[in-house]
């Protein structure tokens, strides 16, 4: 009788264990699915999982309970089966025989209740979470009612201790930081839950609502647009030479921009009227360039209009934003069969880049895998970077010096520094950012 008492106490300390590290393994949302699916039980299991502290509560009672039952049945009915041996072989000292007894029931219980007590429910519960925990749900459930009081008491006991050291509960599992999910994804990809194509989807989504309207938006002096007092045969010449879809309507520059118009309304404009431009326009939108990505594609969704003008705080215009630039952010750079855009980034020989000027410093960074002190640095792009460094507007023949990558601009149009050759590994001598012709 006392050794089946010991395999039942020695079988719910293994039910208890497994229930605990379910109940830690097993996460949230999986419990959702499970009940969204109907699941047998899932609704208890999560139930004790909205309610951790008090679940994990029950587990460590009834594993105290068990663990302490099966020392005090255990040790001693091992020993009293093992007492014949000693007589079988000879040895009648009761001193020896008691003392060896117990020592060898300890041994075995301690052994038993290790593999079958702790280790194997533990490694079970671990490799499969969301059946163990569901297997457990109800008996612990019905162990938690019948002993409420007791652990009610001693969870208030613990949670008071814990408040003594600032440390408020958990009455749930955590919830997973940025950071924790993109380690999440990382391990998927390598273990072969996720593609590539996938991972960098996910992992660009993460980004997305980082990136702010001047991170992605035409620059001002990029923009092509059209004047009020623009003959018609002057706008289809710039339609044909610039193949854009629509095109802001200005009375003079971009800060006095009037509509938007898109080719389909140019194309049956009444060509005779002289109102024929303001016919066909339709209002303009403005956002300002500190505008999240996230709400610039719901206000995309809501003005059902994929154009939209860049304002800075003084409601100067600094540039202009498409639905196409939103989208490229997540799914990549995007073209059609009229876009001549090349990549950012263009190989030009072992470890030489033939960079944007427009391209973000982050980018940058992180394709190539280097720094570039961006950080330290209030500037978005790396022409920005570069002027930054310089202290002055930059000019074709520029070089700049970072820790071990030569920046050489290539090519400059207006302010901005065009084209960038970005030399890797390569820094020889100090940066000369003296400007041509003035020298002392």
């Amino acid at each position: 009788m006392m050794i089946a008492i010991a395999i039942f106490l020695l079988f719910l300390n293994g039910f208890f264990v497994a229930a605990e590290f379910a109940l830690v393994k097993v996460r949230p949302s999986q419990l959702e699915m499970l009940v969204a699916e109907g699941r047998r039980f899932a609704p208890t299991a999560q139930w004790l999982s909205d309610h951790l502290d008090a679940a994990l509560g029950a587990c460590q009672l009834g594993i105290t309970i068990a663990s302490l039952g099966l020392g005090w049945v255990g040790e001693p009915a091992i020993a009293r089966l093992i007492d014949p041996l000693f007589h079988a072989i000879g040895i009648e000292s009761e001193a020896v025989i008691h003392g060896s007894s117990l020592v060898i029931g300890f041994s075995i219980i301690t052994a038993l209740h290790l593999v079958v007590g702790e280790l194997a429910p533990k490694a079970l519960a671990i490799r499969r979470a969301e059946g163990t925990a569901l297997a457990c749900a109800l008996p612990l459930r019905w162990f938690y009612v019948a002993f409420y009081p007791i652990l009610y008491v001693l969870n208030g006991a613990a949670l008071g201790l814990l408040r003594i050291f600032g440390i408020e509960s958990a009455s749930s599992h955590g919830e997973h930081s940025e950071e924790e999910l993109r380690a999440i994804l990382a391990r998927a990809q390598v273990a072969g839950e996720l593609s590539r194509s996938e991972h960098e989807l996910l992992h660009a989504v993460f980004e997305f609502d980082d990136l702010l309207c001047r991170h992605v938006m035409l620059p001002r002096g990029d923009i092509d647009f059209i004047r009020t007092d623009t003959p018609y045969e002057e706008w289809i010449d710039m339609v044909r030479r610039t193949k854009h879809t629509r095109y802001p309507v200005c009375e003079d520059s971009l800060d006095r921009t009037v509509g938007i118009v898109h080719i389909k309304d140019l194309l049956v404009v009444d060509v005779e009227s002289r109102d024929a431009l303001k016919d066909c326009m339709r209002p303009p939108h403005f956002v300002p360039e500190t505008m999240p990505m996230s709400r610039l594609l719901r206000y995309f969704q809501a003005v059902r209009q994929h154009f939209a003008l860049v304002v800075d705080e003084l409601g100067t215009v600094t540039g202009m934003v498409t639905l196409e630039n939103v989208l490229e952010q997540i799914v990549g750079r995007v073209q059609d069969e009229f876009d001549t855009e090349t990549p950012e980034i263009v190989p030009a020989g072992p470890d030489t880049y033939i960079v944007d000027g427009r391209a973000r410093v982050a980018n940058v960074e992180r394709q190539l895998k280097i720094s570039l002190d961006s950080e330290d640095h209030d500037v978005d792009t790396l022409s920005g970077m570069l002027v930054d460094r310089l202290g002055r507007i930059v000019r074709a023949g520029d070089h700049v010096d970072f820790d071990d990558v030569r920046a050489e601009v290539l090519d400059v149009k207006g302010a901005r520094a065009q084209k960038v050759r970005l030399l890797l590994n390569r820094v020889d001598e100090p940066a000369d950012e003296t400007p041509p012709g003035e020298e002392s």
